[in-house]
């Protein structure tokens, strides 16, 4: 998986492109955050739109996610959801967890 940051304001906007899955990605996105949160950054974006396949593993990473970025006094938006993305989200019960968006504009609006 890549991950390209951009920072708007005091908002980080990671794009992901690829899969999330236990052999792609998890890694990627674990150590991207880790160098993120440790940067000072605590309102984070996660803009799924090219992430073309999520396993169970990667799901659990994005709860991790969540996480990790909630305990550490931030707060995490999930932006361009695909349908293969969140049917898995809200099959599990975990789309009440995250909060999603489906534009970039309304996902940095978001933060208080």
């Amino acid at each position: 998986m890549k991950i390209t940051t951009r920072i708007i304001g005091d908002v980080r906007i990671l794009d992901c492109t690829g899969k999330i899955t236990l052999d792609e990605g998890m890694l990627s996105l674990r150590n991207t955050l880790h160098d993120t949160l440790h940067s000072g950054a605590n309102k984070i974006v996660l803009n799924l739109a090219h992430i073309k396949y999520i396993d169970s593993s990667g799901i659990g990473e994005l709860v991790n996610t969540h996480n990790s970025v909630t305990n550490d006094g931030g707060q995490l938006r999930l932006l361009n959801l695909t349908k293969k993305l969140s049917d898995p989200l809200v099959i599990t019960k975990l789309m009440m967890v995250f909060k999603s968006f489906n534009d970039e504009k309304t996902a940095l609006a978001s933060f208080n």
